[in-house]
């Protein structure tokens, strides 16, 4: 790469040194990549209230001795809203910090920058429940990166989900899906979902985004939802991401 320009989602910033910053960019055209911004924290005039966390930029990015150097970085979209109430911002900071984790840098993932792109302006404008966007952007997130839940039949016997009774069914995390009774591991926090609940999930992990992110979620099936995917996403992912926490405590919901 001797310079590279795209639309990009900054996702992650550190401090490094007394001027410098080191960028983690979702981009459109390269993945995720990491860059170093020099001076971007004494410059008043290169970066000025532009490289804000969960922003949209067009960046232009060279080849330097260590780090892709950012040359310039222009607004598109700064999602300004997100960054003013707490609870948006766990929820984007969660959402950022899978991508982080799980993404290879310089893999091109269009439809996953579609997805973010996507609920970030949802989120930042606020016509649909943060809650609900989570759970459009986990189930979303998981199919693209190959760990889809499976929800169509049981994870033991195989009893596909029209057949199963009664309607609601118990989840085994470590097998990746639901079970039917007689295959739900016998433990003291047996988590259940409703068929109502599944079938939301499965419609929602694929189709039209803006109608899936406008599907009306009971408060039970964002309840069952939210608490079986972020059981399942750090169990498949090998680790607890540290933005769920706080989301959780945001929400009084700790688990």
């Amino acid at each position: 790469m001797s310079q590279l320009s795209t639309s990009a989602i900054l996702i992650r910033r550190t401090d490094y040194g007394d001027f410098d910053l080191i960028l983690s960019l979702f981009s459109h055209t390269q993945g995720k990549i990491s860059v170093i911004a020099k001076s971007a924290k004494k410059s008043t005039r290169r970066f000025a209230g532009v490289l804000e966390l969960f922003s949209e930029l067009d960046a232009v990015v060279t080849a330097g001795r260590g780090l892709p150097v950012l040359q310039e970085a222009s607004l598109k979209n700064p999602f300004a809203q997100i960054r003013t109430v707490p609870s948006r911002l766990a929820y984007a900071s969660y959402w950022a910090e899978l991508i982080q984790d799980w993404m290879e840098e310089h893999v091109a993932h269009a439809e996953l920058y579609r997805l973010l792109q996507h609920v970030l302006s949802e989120l930042d404008q606020g016509r649909v429940p943060a809650a609900v966007l989570s759970i459009l952007f986990q189930m979303r997130f998981l199919r693209l990166s190959g760990h889809s839940p499976r929800l169509e039949h049981c994870v033991g016997c195989q009893c596909e989900l029209p057949a199963m009774r009664p309607d609601v069914l118990g989840v085994d995390i470590a097998k990746g899906g639901i079970a039917c009774p007689a295959c739900t591991p016998a433990c003291d926090h047996a988590q259940h979902l409703s068929k109502g609940t599944v079938k939301q999930l499965l419609w929602v992990s694929g189709g039209d985004l803006n109608r899936a992110a406008r599907m009306k979620f009971s408060p039970q099936a964002i309840a069952e939802s939210l608490a079986f995917l972020e059981r399942f996403v750090p169990h498949h992912l090998g680790r607890q991401p540290r933005s769920l926490k706080i989301l959780r405590q945001l929400r009084g919901d700790e688990r």
